[in-house]
């Protein structure tokens, strides 16, 4: 005997089940549930044409690099006239450090120092690394990621930016420049390039064309951090993966060890960085490393119920006394 049961009103599902799509209910309730998580980060302040996710033109990027160039620039020019500022708030960091127990700087110098393989390889390391390998991380990016490489670069340029704001109003002598520090300039006596000491001065010998008071925040932790974050998340083999989380340990202990820095212009590297994320998330309203919305044309349509096959219902059944058409009387010709 076959018993119809009462077809379950469409209101009544969707209020018990919640509504039907192709994320179900679980995603619907997860999707409510980031909302409100990333609520209270505004944005994003960008219209939607103006964030793209496709790769953009070379000169574009050619173009944010001069900009940051010229930016730079001006902080360098500025920088002899804050001299004397520049060398009291160094003494101010030391107090700072000592209060906090942080002022370790002084001993691991003259370790690396007495070192002399270990200082000269430092030197190499601090004059060349922080350029190289973001420039080569951002090209492995612009050809292998697109989809992700305006978001990985806006971090970037906006950390730049910050820090670039940072050198200019906060000219911070390093601690290789402070007067009565007693600090080993493992540049100027470990040349990697083959100066005299006479006429080194800076990083590779250039002291006229760097900003020698650009030390908060430091943009070796915040660029070299940044990578690592980028090679965490992106590289698909372990060993590189590990590789990109030494880097950032390593330029710290470098950046300590040749006088470079300070502990403090390292935490406020990371500062810097996580301003950088936050004004990433502001204008382009989405995480750095997560997949791109798909666009409005590619969204998956909802999936259609099963429909029952009628096609052996509507057969008749061969076997059966009742056909689909009704039976006619045979005709018997007369004899």
């Amino acid at each position: 005997m076959t018993t119809t049961q009462p077809l379950e009103s469409t209101a009544e599902a969707t209020t018990q089940r919640g509504p039907v799509g192709p994320t179900g209910p679980e995603d619907s309730a997860g999707t409510e549930t980031g909302r409100k998580r990333r609520s209270w980060i505004p944005g994003p302040i960008l219209p939607q044409r103006f964030r793209p996710t496709n790769r953009p033109k070379l000169w574009l990027e050619i173009a944010l690099i001069a900009l940051g160039y010229y930016l730079y620039t001006l902080t360098r020019l500025a920088a002899p006239s804050h001299a004397t500022a520049a060398q009291q708030r160094g003494h101010d960091i030391l107090h700072l450090e000592h209060y906090l127990g942080l002022n370790f700087e002084h001993t691991f110098n003259h370790w690396v120092y007495s070192v002399r393989w270990l200082a000269f390889s430092m030197n190499v390391y601090y004059a060349t690394l922080h350029f190289i390998v973001p420039i080569v991380l951002l090209v492995w990016v612009y050809f292998k990621f697109p989809d992700r490489y305006r978001a990985v670069r806006t971090v970037m340029i906006a950390m730049t930016l910050i820090a670039l704001f940072g050198f200019y109003f906060y000219s911070l002598a390093p601690p290789r420049l402070l007067q009565g520090g007693n600090f080993v300039d493992t540049f100027k006596l470990l040349n990697p390039w083959g100066q005299p000491a006479s006429t080194s001065d800076g990083v590779a010998g250039l002291g006229s064309s760097t900003n020698e008071y650009a030390a908060m925040p430091s943009l070796h932790i915040g660029w070299s951090t940044w990578c690592a974050l980028v090679i965490a998340h992106l590289a698909q083999r372990k060993w590189v993966k590990a590789l990109g989380i030494a880097y950032p340990l390593c330029t710290f202990a470098v950046i300590i060890g040749t006088a470079n820095h300070y502990v403090l212009d390292a935490v406020f590297g990371l500062v810097t960085l996580g301003l950088g994320f936050l004004v990433q998330r502001i204008v382009q309203g989405r995480k750095v490393f997560a997949a791109p919305p798909a666009p409005a044309g590619d969204a998956p349509q909802p999936q259609q119920p099963p429909q029952a096959d009628t096609t052996a219902a509507e057969k008749p059944d061969n076997g059966s006394s009742t056909s689909a058409e009704p039976a006619r009387p045979s005709i018997h010709p007369r004899m």
